[in-house]
């Protein structure tokens, strides 16, 4: 009898001792997950943070923007993620999950921009397309010659919509639904290109209005309304749904020089000698064309920090640290040779000290 209770009293002091330990440090690695355009300027940054200071390289997983937001807003114990990356800002229905699930102290670190790029292979057709184009190539439902009415997409051919066109099959590979440059593409390219129609964005400025009156409930139905016109991907296979894995759209391309592809500009820089952009409303995507504001479909780059998690997990005030210096972000630094398009100086400033000095969030 003397040795069970000898035994179960080291059991319980082993536990005592393992709950203090976890309290302490309960990982000594940073971990970060989140969107797949922000990935590889994450990765290059976690690989010269760990070789500047000798810790425990950050790992970084490629969840997509709102996969990565679900789990970083999932609660705030250790064992969920101390920094998730984003290609579009937090959604307030996100931060709301945040903080009832306790995660109350977000840092927001608004990174720099990025251009969205639709791009095909070298060996394909040259494409120079309008917003308004894409929207009726992709979209759901689509305009008939009767205002106000939608019908469902009859488009199969690019040529069908413009004669000036390729006459091939409409045949477009990008991401889920779960990824910000998905939100992004959606609400830059085809909402742009479906505000083309005066009735549509009228429902708009009608959404606007209400809300000004007052009436919240008319205000969200317009808003929903329009937002389903616009948002709203055909699923006949004309939009095929690649996944998280950008250089896998850029393989894929590579197989179909018929279809195109949606992804962010980093990975067109880095692949220029397998695909090429398309021009879009008259602009062609480059560097200067994203950072001047020229090319229509651009959007800022940012990450998230659990305030709550720096001193628990050791190494993430030293990661942001590097990640908003001017070695890492700036003009001439690393990331621009990624495909980052910078903040301007006073942008980088404003946003470094508030990053390093753990500012929250307030939305």
């Amino acid at each position: 009898m003397k040795n069970i209770y000898k035994s179960t009293a080291v059991i319980i002091a082993s536990s005592a001792i393992m709950s203090i330990s976890n309290s302490v440090v309960a990982r000594d690695y940073i971990d970060v997950v989140g969107s797949s355009t922000v990935y590889p300027f994450a990765t290059v940054v976690a690989e010269t943070f760990g070789k500047k200071t000798g810790s425990k390289t950050p790992k970084i997983e490629s969840t997509g923007s709102g996969g990565g937001m679900k789990l970083f807003c999932a609660g705030n114990g250790i064992s969920t993620p101390d920094i998730t990356n984003a290609s579009r800002r937090i959604k307030l229905s996100e931060y709301n999950k945040c903080q009832k699930n306790g995660v109350k102290d977000i840092v927001e670190v608004m990174i720099g921009f990025d251009g969205i790029a639709i791009a095909n292979s070298k060996q394909g057709p040259t494409f120079d397309l309008t917003r308004r184009e894409l929207f009726l190539a992709l979209a759901k439902q689509v305009p008939s010659n009767q205002a106000g009415e939608l019908i469902d997409n009859p488009y199969t051919k690019w040529n069908d919509i413009n004669p000036a066109l390729p006459n091939t099959k409409i045949e477009v590979l990008g991401p889920p639904p779960t990824s910000g440059t998905r939100d992004a593409f959606a609400e830059l390219a085809l909402q742009g290109g479906c505000f083309t129609y005066d009735w549509i964005k009228q429902i708009k400025k009608d959404s606007k209005i209400a809300k000004k009156s007052g009436d919240k409930s008319l205000a969200s139905q317009l808003k929903k309304k329009y937002k389903t016109i616009c948002h709203s991907i055909r699923e006949d296979g004309s939009y095929v749904e690649a996944g998280e894995n950008d250089n896998l759209i850029v393989e894929k391309l590579r197989a179909n020089p018929k279809a195109l592809g949606v992804f962010g500009f980093s990975f067109l820089d880095q692949n220029s000698d397998v695909v090429k952009g398309v021009v879009i409303d008259g602009v062609k995507i480059d560097f200067e064309a994203i950072a001047d504001g020229s090319y229509p479909i651009s959007r800022p780059l940012y990450f998230y920090v659990k305030k709550s998690h720096v001193g628990k997990v050791p190494g993430i005030k030293e990661f942001i640290a590097e990640f908003t210096s001017e070695d890492a972000w700036g003009e001439d630094g690393y990331l621009t040779d990624k495909g980052l398009i910078p903040l301007s100086d006073d942008a980088r400033q404003k946003m470094s000290d508030s990053a390093n000095g753990l500012t929250p969030l307030k939305m």
